[in-house]
């Protein structure tokens, strides 16, 4: 095998130091399709579901992207004849929707969520048609689809008549919508308003809209407008398995540039036997080992060995690192991964030089104590009200049954849940007991069952929120 500094070097040159803000047009080499997100991204599935840093924003930036949209279109070839255009997202596009501040003032205005976003795709169909409506301010627009149903109507099917000639389709993609408000009473009556939009664009035989939420974005929404679940019913989940973490780490490893990439793509081909696809300076791997789990388990030990310790009862290292990375519904960020390995790649160059393996096992934990702080930066940056609410936990010991943790908050919170506040987006169950918290933090993926009915944490939230566990990862120490 070759120098284990050498591919630490390599691995840490390979896998991105920070998270993504999403925002940005992904690489071609770094595009890696599992099977659930290709079922997410036909046209015919109009809402997709996913955790944070499972890929919403990546897939609503690639399908923007037409060379991206061209290579996801080989697999599903409606898309490879598909314009599209991006109705909300995190990156401002003025022009084509409103950002936040603007929703905020036309919704100050009286304007209501269904005639906002009939407005956003009023401006999409009059790119297609070269037809003029008011596009000065988004008041303007607005105004002129609630007074002109019936012109707004007749665009929306000669819009659909041009794809048709054309051959083409037309999809308006949505995604960030938590940015559509500072409440849950406002974001759901967006969301759920999008909703109506969207399934008024299936009237069509060429338009279409996709919309990107989180999980907690779909509640309750199946009910609130007529024919919601027709919509509903095509959703698809943005879901990682631990088969498709591993593809897409190697997809990035043999994906390095220079002199990094030519080791990272020696080892593959060495251990698996197989040659990798080149293609414009593309690196492919076979659909074999983007399946195969034993081959995948001998990659990840030609870089990590087969144990988690001296012994083998510590566990595997190809398991071990995505089961603790999972929150408490078996989700894992591909985000969190790549991270982690990134960060035990810098920890075993740094401390394990001698060492004969590329990733020490004790790196491994560090690399997900590491994650474990990226994971706690983005839930509470969704989520406020959930820093403070863990804070009071903090040493703490689980498994404990959920009076421990209620005398806790009781102590540090004596006016009850409605003392938790936050800037954006407070729990949704605020009521006088504490109950409604904790199953606002199990819907979440932060608290979990045991068996006895006991409350867990898994370690992608015990480690950052620094409570502890018998035999587990140690919990990150606060800063002072």
């Amino acid at each position: 095998m070759n120098n284990p500094q050498r591919i630490r070097q390599a691995i840490i040159a390979a896998l991105p130091v920070t998270t993504a803000t999403g925002s940005e047009t992904p690489e071609r080499r770094f595009m890696y399709i599992p099977p659930a997100h290709l079922k997410a991204l036909r046209l015919e599935n109009q809402l997709v579901v996913g955790m944070r840093g499972a890929g919403k924003s990546f897939w609503t930036a690639a399908l923007a992207a037409e060379p991206l949209r061209a290579i996801i279109g080989q697999a599903e070839p409606k898309l490879a004849h598909t314009t599209v255009s991006i109705g909300f997202a995190a990156k401002a596009d003025i022009s084509s929707f409103p950002n936040s501040d603007t929703l905020a003032q036309l919704r100050q205005n009286a304007a209501e969520p269904y005639d906002i976003w009939r407005a956003v795709v009023a401006r999409w169909l009059a790119t297609i048609t070269g037809e003029h409506i008011p596009t000065t301010a988004w008041q303007a627009t607005v105004d002129w689809v609630r007074q002109n149903p019936e012109p707004l109507a007749r665009m929306a099917q000669a819009a659909d008549q041009r794809l048709a000639n054309q051959q083409r389709y037309g999809l308006l993609v949505f995604d960030a919508l938590d940015r559509t408000g500072t409440g849950w009473e406002t974001v759901n009556q967006m969301v759920s308003d999008l909703l109506r939009v969207a399934l008024w664009l299936t009237e069509f035989q060429r338009l279409r809209a996709k919309v990107f939420l989180r999980e907690d974005q779909l509640d309750k929404l199946g009910s609130t407008f007529p024919d919601a679940a027709k919509l509903i019913a095509t959703k698809t989940v943005l879901s990682w398995e631990r088969h498709d973490l591993h593809g897409l780490l190697w997809q990035r490893l043999c994906n390095a540039d220079g002199e990094h990439g030519s080791l990272l793509r020696d080892i593959y081909t060495r251990v698996t036997g197989q040659p990798l696809r080149a293609e414009d300076d593309v690196w492919t791997l076979s659909d074999e080992v983007k399946r195969d789990e034993a081959i995948q388990r001998r990659l990840f030990a030609a870089l990590a060995g087969d144990q988690m310790g001296k012994d083998s009862r510590r566990g595997v290292p190809y398991v071990w690192s995505v089961s603790h990375l999972a929150d408490g519904k078996g989700r894992v960020s591909p985000r969190s991964f790549l991270a982690a390995m990134q960060a035990a790649a810098e920890d075993s160059l740094n401390r394990y030089p001698n060492d004969q393996l590329a990733l020490h096992y004790e790196s491994i934990k560090r690399g997900v104590q590491h994650a474990a702080q990226i994971r706690l930066h983005e839930i509470t940056e969704d989520y406020p009200w959930i820093k403070r609410l863990m804070e009071p936990l903090r040493g703490l010991n689980v498994p404990c049954p959920f009076e421990t943790i209620q005398e806790r908050w009781r102590e540090h919170f004596p006016g009850g849940p409605r003392d938790i506040s936050g800037n954006y987006l407070p729990p949704k169950n605020t009521g006088p007991e504490w109950s409604g918290i904790w199953e606002n933090l199990i819907d979440l993926g932060i608290f979990e069952r045991t068996s006895d009915g006991r409350i867990n944490m898994p370690d992608i939230y015990r480690i950052g929120f620094g409570l502890g566990r018998r035999g587990g990862v140690k919990p990150i120490k606060p800063v002072v």
